[in-house]
């Protein structure tokens, strides 16, 4: 069941906002400009939902705070002590049934109703029943970084959520299958969806509903490690026909240019083909992210890095440089060796 654990979304909202500007200002001038996430500016109807449920339950929060300090303001004023008063106990009244009453039964409504609004909510949540053209994704958490399956279509990819517009008039949800592989992470995406955690052995579900085209950052929102700061996640939201076309590439094989086939069979020596994938060698790895499309990526490392061809030979040479305490480790490559393993990886679009 989803757990809408809204202050903690508050509480996260201000780290999650800086490590936003930070994917801003790795996404360089031709990405598409990244909205700053805000549970307060929801773009998805999971984020709708959970947006005006929170702002009901500080609504009436709100107006049984300003009751009771108001009685309380009140009670100060009217009987607080006096110069004229004489020091003797005032008359004291031992209970009041109608008082009694009215304090045990409104709490009991309030609560009712909010429990009856709280079920209400989960349920939508929940959305059990598939509408036409749902698209489902898997998404695996390592650490630190995001697995992305589409099973319909035999596309996989890292730490870039690729979905579809859904237009009112004719719905088209993703429904996210969230796994781990290694210890508890949570899913969140402020603007699309609220929290939910990814724990080892079980498989949880949360779904998205953009309304607006855009690029929205998503965040690790439990602890789980060193660099669980370093855990970004891209939702680029495309038109129906750019998503297609989006896929289409993804789908093909990894397609070299000729001169920079020695860097091809050199990385194809190394160990990374132990841990990646390129589609179309016979590296197949499952350890670390699929390379196959790596350079239509914003980000090295989930956000660690902009996906250029500079920053990507200095992640070869020292990944924990950027990222201390990544799993890759530095293949000890000379520097000549690093520029062509390099050159061949930025073919990779």
């Amino acid at each position: 069941m989803p757990r809408l654990r809204l202050a903690e979304s508050s509480l996260l909202f201000v780290g999650l906002a800086f490590c936003t500007r930070v994917a801003g200002a790795l996404s360089g001038p031709a990405q598409a400009p990244i909205s700053t996430p805000s549970i307060f500016a929801p773009v998805s109807r999971p984020a709708v939902v959970i947006d005006a449920y929170a702002w009901l339950v500080v609504a009436v929060c709100g107006v049984i705070f300003v009751l009771v300090a108001g009685l309380l303001c009140f009670a100060l004023l009217r009987f607080r002590l006096r110069g004229d008063d004489d020091g003797r106990e005032p008359p004291q009244v031992y209970g009041s049934n109608p008082l009694e009453l009215a304090w045990t039964l409104i709490p009991l409504i309030t609560v009712f109703l909010l429990s009856l609004v709280s079920i209400r909510v989960v349920g939508e949540l929940q959305l059990e029943t598939r509408p036409p053209d749902w698209m489902p994704v898997t998404v695996v958490g390592h650490q630190w970084w995001w697995e992305l399956h589409y099973p319909e279509l035999g596309i996989t990819t890292a730490n870039e959520l690729h979905v579809p517009v859904s237009d009112p008039a004719s719905p088209r949800p993703t429904f996210l299958n969230l796994q781990s592989q290694d210890v508890i992470h949570s899913f969140w995406i402020p603007q699309l969806a609220g929290k939910m955690d990814v724990v080892p052995g079980r498989q949880n579900h949360v779904w998205v509903e953009p309304a607006r085209t855009g690029v929205y950052v998503g965040q690790c929102a439990e602890y789980c490690g060193t660099q669980h700061a370093n855990m970004l996640l891209r939702v680029v939201v495309h038109t129906p026909e750019d998503f297609e076309r989006w896929a289409r590439g993804q789908q093909r094989q990894a397609v070299s240019e000729a001169s920079v086939a020695e860097g091809r069979d050199l990385f194809l020596r190394t160990a990374c083909v132990s841990c990646h994938t390129v589609r179309g060698t016979p590296a197949a790895g499952r350890v670390g992210p699929d390379l196959t499309h790596l350079m239509s990526r914003a980000t090295l490392g989930a956000g660690a890095l902009r996906n250029d061809a500079a920053n990507l030979n200095a992640w070869i040479q020292s990944p924990d440089h950027f990222k201390p305490g990544v799993h890759m480790p530095a293949m000890g490559l000379q520097d000549a060796e690093i520029n062509l393993v390099a050159g061949f990886l930025a073919t990779l679009k």
